[in-house]
């Protein structure tokens, strides 16, 4: 897997004030409260409802080029659910959306979460093209098609 190189040099924070999303006490509220807490910095945003998870993915799609992907509208066909097992899909909270040959495409809400890519090609014997999504709609997303099976 090849590392991810930035569509832009901006951190994510200064993306989001660029965006009028959040503002700079915001923002200095965020930092502090990841440093003391941890987890990831748009999680923490949207925890303390600075942010929405849209917001985030968009930032994340301007940041480092991924393509934002809202599933709710987005049917995936059994087969390709079938792919990539239901734990797996929770753990990372992603869903595989599209396969096309040895191409697996994936939504996730965190894109840059390379272990997760590596285990999917790992189960999967694919090449991995990631997209983002909020973790809301990729949850609902695996309710809906795992539920089924």
């Amino acid at each position: 897997m090849k590392p991810f190189k930035k569509a832009t040099n901006k951190h994510l924070g200064e993306l989001l004030v660029e965006r009028g999303v959040v503002d700079k006490d915001q923002l200095s509220m965020g930092l502090a409260y990841q440093k003391e807490k941890g987890g990831l910095f748009g999680e923490v945003l949207v925890e303390l409802k600075f942010a929405t998870e849209e917001d985030i993915a968009q930032a994340l799609t301007a940041q480092y080029g991924f393509p934002y992907l809202p599933l709710i509208n987005y049917e995936i066909d059994p087969e390709v659910i079938n792919a990539v097992p239901e734990n797996v899909c929770r753990q990372f909270c992603l869903i595989p959306i599209d396969k096309i040959g040895k191409s697996l495409s994936l939504a996730m809400a965190d894109p840059l979460n390379v272990h997760a890519v590596e285990d999917v090609e790992l189960i999967t014997g694919c090449a991995v093209q990631t997209f983002v999504s909020t973790a809301s709609d990729i949850r609902e997303s695996i309710n809906k098609y795992y539920q089924t099976k």
